[in-house]
């Protein structure tokens, strides 16, 4: 399944709904899965109502664990079947919608650095790492597509990063990497926006990576069993219509599974946190010359099975 968190354009504000992708619509989950229980006239005590489904957004149905993914896959069937015969929206157009980011404010956003070889060989300063370098973005940086990135003032060296994130769908803690896919919940689309000269300046990391809307994500949750080999994705990026980044997921350094280990080693992975699989070559700041983004840039990334993540650059703002 292709799970996104959207907005209905034409509704009055409500909190934001949960769909699956379905032949070029998006089926409202919640109202689906509302629409079979009453259908069925099983209305059991706390589930029969949308206020107690698990389908009421993305954190929610990942806290339900497989029940809420069973839900989810019962709901969709239900709606592929069901034509006119149930009063109600069930189904949106993409341009009845906003598509917001999957997950509104992710729990623990952890990235890894220098992960590809490609990305290491083109900085000239980089050597391999024995192990997986991290840092976290802060889930206030989260956007989702076609939000803008906006350029701070205090960078002239703004870039991106195109990463495979990947989505937690369990606690997750003393696990091997033999073990660790069985904790995913799926994948999607993260930009990690970097400011450069405040990222290398005395090696702030964590400032040239947190400014705000610097964490797009999206444009959806592809769940883990679309996409049994990850490291078979493809992941490119355009700015302006010109290809920048072009390479597969096998070019990491420490595969999803390794990074997911050795992260849990460490801490509780937790349903609805993130971790970010590193960047291929490409990126602004290594180009000869370097190439940064400015106003009125258009940032494409595109991962296979996942689908199109689409900024434009605005700013700057103080």
């Amino acid at each position: 399944m292709r799970l996104y968190t959207f907005d209905v354009r034409a509704r009055v504000a409500r909190r934001p709904l949960l769909g699956a992708e379905d032949n070029g619509t998006l089926v409202d989950l919640a109202a689906a899965f509302a629409a079979l229980v009453e259908q069925r006239e099983e209305v059991v005590a706390g589930e029969g109502t949308s206020e107690g489904l698990p389908l009421r957004g993305l954190p929610m149905l990942l806290a339900a664990g497989e029940r809420g993914m069973a839900a989810a896959r019962e709901a969709l069937r239900f709606a592929q079947h069901a034509g006119n015969r149930v009063e109600g929206h069930l189904r949106y157009r993409f341009d009845e919608v906003r598509v917001r980011p999957p997950l509104l404010r992710p729990g623990k956003i952890l990235c890894a650095g220098t992960n590809y070889l490609s990305h290491m060989t083109e900085n000239p300063k980089a050597t391999r790492p024995e192990e997986p370098f991290i840092f976290a973005k802060l889930p206030s940086g989260v956007i989702g597509p076609h939000d803008p990135i906006v350029k701070p003032a205090l960078t002239e060296q703004l870039d991106y990063e195109v990463e495979l994130a990947v989505v937690i769908g369990r606690p997750m803690r003393h696990v091997p990497a033999e073990r660790a896919l069985e904790y995913v919940a799926g994948y999607t689309i993260l930009n990690d926006v970097s400011a450069r000269d405040v990222q290398f300046r005395n090696n702030q990391v964590t400032l040239g990576k947190n400014f705000d809307t610097f964490a797009p994500m999206g444009p959806c949750l592809t769940t883990a069993d679309a996409i049994p080999d990850p490291s078979r994705l493809r992941l490119r990026t355009w700015v302006n219509g010109e290809l920048r980044q072009d390479e597969t997921a096998a070019g990491m350094i420490f595969g999803i599974p390794e990074l997911l280990a050795r992260l849990s080693a460490v801490m509780t992975l937790e349903p609805g946190d993130v971790v970010s699989t590193g960047t291929p070559a490409g990126v602004g700041v290594f180009r000869q010359p370097p190439v940064f983004l400015q106003p009125g840039d258009v940032v494409t990334m595109e991962i296979d099975g996942i689908g199109r993540l689409e900024n434009r650059v605005a700013g700057p703002e103080g």
